[in-house]
């Protein structure tokens, strides 16, 4: 059996283009998938699992256990479970990346700062 989610099915979030959550249809796995501008993203919070980001295009500045990196196009950050970390568009372009949680759901805890920047507002969230 298969599962298909056509455009107009899908769920949208405050700086998500798809926020699929896996559990209803037996995957093992959530995504977000966004474009973001300059200055935006998400603020600190960590997961139980682990989330592995995919930049497509622009550039991300990544605090991810105090350690800051810029991530562009092609590159695939993995971040281990329980690791806080934030990410903020940056330079003259959008943002277009795709985050994979290894959940069937969104699981996140917001450690200190407000929720999100325009982050995900419909994400289940754990203090």
């Amino acid at each position: 059996m298969f599962h298909m989610l056509h455009r107009h099915d899908q769920q949208t979030g405050a700086i998500a283009q798809v926020e699929f959550e896996g559990g209803p249809y037996g995957a093992g796995i959530s995504f977000f998938v966004g474009e973001l501008a300059p200055g935006k993203g998400p603020g600190l919070h960590r997961h139980p699992y682990a989330e592995t980001c995919i930049i497509h295009s622009g550039r991300a500045l990544m605090t991810v256990g105090g350690e800051e990196t810029v991530a562009g196009p092609g590159d695939i950050v993995v971040i281990e479970p329980a690791v806080p970390h934030r990410f903020t568009a940056i330079g003259d372009e959008k943002l277009f990346a795709v985050a994979v949680h290894a959940s069937d759901r969104f699981i996140i805890e917001w450690l200190g700062e407000e929720p999100a920047s325009e982050g995900p507002d419909t994400a289940r969230v754990v203090r």
